[in-house]
């Protein structure tokens, strides 16, 4: 460590310890990884995008972090005055289409695999591969340890801004931008005895995670750890009809979407009290400008339903919403802490399913683009440490995705638990005043679930008699 170059020491977020815990822990793994791939097509002037790229590293602190955590009691991240970042070059034209399919795939395979080194910053690649005379393919590789879903789109228009200027000899002039700092900061003011009493009795009762052992699959072969995903695309119209009823009945669509998979996984695990987790932005409405920062801001907070099955629909998703209000004031509580505020024993996860409902912000200088090159996102991979991740992408036609570990479920399940979640979503906007427990599809499952614990039970009699 070169003294002369550091600019600024101060400690993690609680998130960014456990992070990098975790990472350590399971260092072959691709946990907490990002990359993000986009086709270009035109012809850029390389030169002026990788200097686009080397000028958003020099505007942000966390893009020149690196953290250090051996024989110190407590791991820091080390701000670099300076930092290069390298855009890595390939050219693929040569190759047949089919081929070049194949070897990025099996690119991006290894890339996910390329550990990054925590002590050296930054932790992010950036690759370009030409694959015909006007077309490449851009891959953004980072870490979620130094930045979130809200600071991609920051990035991108920055990095755009810069080049269009680069590319007409212009020079840009961005506003200055906050360090991520201020949120280390903000964070150790924050009165954690208040946020402590909060936890404990929102928790108090619970025990145990909620199993999920009823839709995962135990027949599944030994295999190597993979992580998929499924999606399905709500129509246009559905999405118009949603986001109605939503404003009509004062809810939000976090407020819905956190209803269906509540009502589904209490069906699922045939219980009325279950716990999930709920992945927040976590930037503080009170940390001046704190919407142009670039970091780590986002945690992930236990959600413990407690479902009355005879309450009508509307008035339990009006009450779940200020359930789900009043745990946004603390949601800067580290998870780690939390579960030791609660009654589960610290070797068991707190949950094992999450929901994230993203809400990024939205760059107009991005959608109305018109530089010298084109550019489509054409894939997306991130993976946490739950086995089983819900995701809304609200578009024009809502995206609802479900990733998860495929050593524990199979495609059927991942695509019956989509398909269950389109079924019930029809059934609130039909019968928002009906009993929870008349819904048509509760009803329909609960006469599967009763027949399959019957047949269970007739079992348990027969070997009972067997002894």
């Amino acid at each position: 460590m070169k003294t002369e170059n550091i600019e600024d020491i101060y400690e993690l977020t609680p998130v960014q310890k456990g992070m990098l815990f975790h990472c350590l822990y399971a260092s072959e793994s691709a946990l907490y990884f990002f990359h993000h791939t986009l086709t270009l097509h035109g012809n850029p002037n390389i030169e002026a995008f990788e200097q686009a790229w080397q000028q958003v590293v020099d505007r942000h602190t966390v893009l020149r972090t690196g953290f250090y955590w051996e024989d110190i009691d407590n791991p820091l991240q080390v701000v670099y005055k300076q930092v290069k970042i390298t855009l890595n070059q390939y050219d693929w034209r040569g190759v047949e289409q089919t081929e070049q399919q194949e070897k990025l795939k099996l690119f991006l395979e290894s890339d996910r695999k390329l550990c990054f080194d925590f002590s050296q910053p930054c932790l992010m690649r950036l690759t370009l591969i030409r694959l015909a005379d006007e077309r490449y393919e851009f891959i953004w590789s980072n870490h979620h340890i130094t930045v979130d879903g809200w600071s991609g789109p920051i990035i991108l228009e920055e990095c755009l801004q810069i080049y269009e200027a680069l590319c007409e000899c212009k020079k840009v002039n961005l506003p200055p931008v906050p360090p991520f700092r201020n949120y280390i900061d903000w964070l150790q003011q924050q009165d954690i005895d208040k946020t402590e009493t909060y936890w404990r009795q929102v928790l108090k009762g619970v025990k145990a995670p909620t199993p999920i052992t009823y839709i995962e699959n135990d027949q599944l072969p030994n295999q190597k750890e993979r992580y998929d995903e499924e999606r399905i695309k709500l129509s246009s119209a559905t999405t118009k009809a949603l986001l109605s009823f939503a404003t009509q009945n004062r809810l939000t669509l976090a407020t819905l979407v956190h209803g269906i998979w509540s009502i589904l996984l209490c069906r699922y695990t045939c219980r009325n009290n279950i716990i999930y987790g709920c992945t927040v932005t976590g930037r503080p409405v009170d940390l001046a400008k704190v919407e142009s920062i670039v970091g780590m801001f986002i945690n992930t907070l236990p959600i413990n339903v407690k479902l009355n099955t005879e309450q009508q629909l509307l008035s339990w998703l009006q009450n779940f919403q200020t359930q789900l209000v009043e745990a946004r004031h603390h949601e800067y509580s580290p998870l780690t802490q939390i579960q030791g505020w609660s009654e589960i024993p610290r070797n068991l996860p707190m949950f094992e399913t999450i929901v994230v409902v993203e809400n990024l912000p939205v760059s107009q200088f991005v959608l109305d683009w018109k530089g010298n090159i084109e550019f489509e996102a054409t894939g997306t991979y991130y993976r946490n440490n739950y086995p089983l991740n819900l995701v809304i992408y609200p578009e024009a036609e809502i995206i609802v995705a479900a990733s998860y570990d495929a050593r524990r479920f199979d495609i059927a399940t991942i695509t019956g638990i989509l398909r269950d979640f389109q079924i019930l979503l029809k059934d609130i906007m039909t019968n928002p005043y009906i009993k929870i427990q008349d819904l048509p599809f509760l009803r329909q499952q609960q006469q599967q679930i009763s027949k399959y614990l019957e047949k269970e039970a007739l079992f348990d009699f027969q070997i009972a008699s067997i002894c």
